[in-house]
């Protein structure tokens, strides 16, 4: 389950936001939003509308924070759209781009996950082979 801090930071990432710009927005340091971020400190609920308000979003939209969420979002945009990028249904398309960083470590999960599942599924044959 992700803190307080971890879904600031992701909604940050997200955004495409630097921890730097951040704190000069809010007028603290950088090492005291860090501290935001890895829930070293406590955000007062005035101290949270700020940074919603900086990263554009609500309250409730850090506080709900998913990452499958926001996963299922990015695919079902992804699946709207034909192998021209013309939107084939009549649902809106968000000019939504997730950070290089972060799409390398989905992708890099995922391939982990269906090497996880390739190997198992041998293992279930090898199993069948053996009764």
């Amino acid at each position: 389950m992700l803190t307080l801090g971890n879904k600031i930071k992701k909604v940050r990432e997200l955004k495409g936001l630097k921890q730097e710009y951040m704190a000069e927005v809010l007028g603290i340091s950088q090492p005291s939003y860090s501290k935001i971020e890895t829930d070293e400190v406590s955000v007062s609920p005035e101290r949270l509308e700020q940074i919603a308000k900086v990263l554009q979003v609500t309250v409730q939209d850090i506080l709900a924070f998913d990452e499958k969420t926001i996963f299922n979002l990015i695919n079902s945009m992804n699946n709207s759209m034909n192998p021209a990028g013309v939107n084939t249904n009549n649902n809106p398309v968000y000019n939504f781009s997730m950070p290089e960083q972060m799409q390398k470590l989905y992708e890099d999960k995922i391939k982990l996950l269906e090497d996880l599942v390739e190997m198992q599924k041998k293992e279930i044959e090898r199993l069948k082979g053996e009764k």
